[in-house]
């Protein structure tokens, strides 16, 4: 189990044992579906992918309280798991991938939206919820999208608040994208690039192609590694360049929970 706590006007992450009375606390639960892990030379810098997770949500709401299971490991939650929502993250793993974990994780987010209970995803996540539920995922022609880049938004939905503007700019890291929505989606954001960028399915899926947990120096020590050996050198380029812009990471953190927090138990999921 991990906690968000804030000490001194920061925030730090707590190891919490599952029967501790402080995870019974009046905090909400949050599900995190880890499904990779930062590459080794870069884990002391920025920690794993959980904890970039945690931090970012816990900087919107210093309760928040997280559990995490490592299904690329084969942890998945069983039905005695007990969280207000989830969030799906992202993984260098393809939602294609004919692996055992991607398939029992295919199944989960299905049973998730048949209880109809609150889980967004994020890149990966996002992929996986589209393909679970109907839509399809490539490779994109455009190739790979790396730093910083914007989205237009196209719908304006009550929890999207605050209000960013016309446009939406995030941290990214993808090569595969939603070719085709799953039939009950949304599209709330798309660009040239990325047309499928953001979505939300019925009341309490949400998914989005972008990283608003990375830190800028994660994404710069992420694109530097991959350098000319899984991205391409003009590509990396470009996403270094592209790190002086501003980014609506905060904002979607609110997002995030704000949308959670309509889909499952109101009294419990602070916006």
């Amino acid at each position: 189990m991990i906690r968000v706590e804030e000490l001194g006007g920061r925030t730090r992450l707590r190891a919490v044992s599952a029967e501790s009375s402080q995870y019974k606390g009046s905090g909400v639960k949050i599900g995190v579906l880890q499904c990779d892990d930062v590459a080794e030379p870069l884990q002391a810098a920025h920690g794993n992918y959980p904890d970039m997770v945690c931090r970012w949500l816990g900087a919107a709401d210093p309760r928040l309280e997280f559990q995490v299971w490592a299904c690329h490991k084969g942890e998945l939650p069983d039905a005695r798991a007990d969280v207000d929502a989830w969030v799906l993250g992202g993984s260098k793993h393809s939602v294609n991938d004919d692996e055992p974990w991607i398939h029992a994780l295919t199944d989960f987010v299905r049973e998730r939206w048949r209880r109809q209970q609150p889980l967004a995803g994020i890149c990966f996540g996002h992929q996986m919820i589209a393909r679970a539920l109907g839509g399809s995922v490539a490779v994109d022609p455009h190739g790979w999208g790396v730093g910083i880049y914007s989205s237009r938004l196209a719908g304006r939905e009550p929890w999207m608040s605050p209000w960013p503007g016309d446009t939406l700019n995030l941290l990214a890291s993808h090569r595969e994208q939603v070719q085709t929505l799953p039939e009950s989606a949304r599209l709330l954001a798309g660009s040239p690039f990325c047309p499928n960028y953001l979505m939300q399915v019925g009341d309490t899926v949400l998914g989005l192609q972008g990283h608003p947990e990375f830190s800028r120096s994660f994404a710069a020590d992420l694109m530097t590694l991959r350098r000319g050996t899984l991205i391409p050198e003009i590509r990396v380029t470009a996403g270094l360049q592209s790190l002086f812009l501003p980014v609506h990471d905060q904002i979607m953190a609110r997002w995030f929970l704000r949308f959670l927090r309509r889909a499952g138990r109101p009294a419990r999921v602070a916006a």
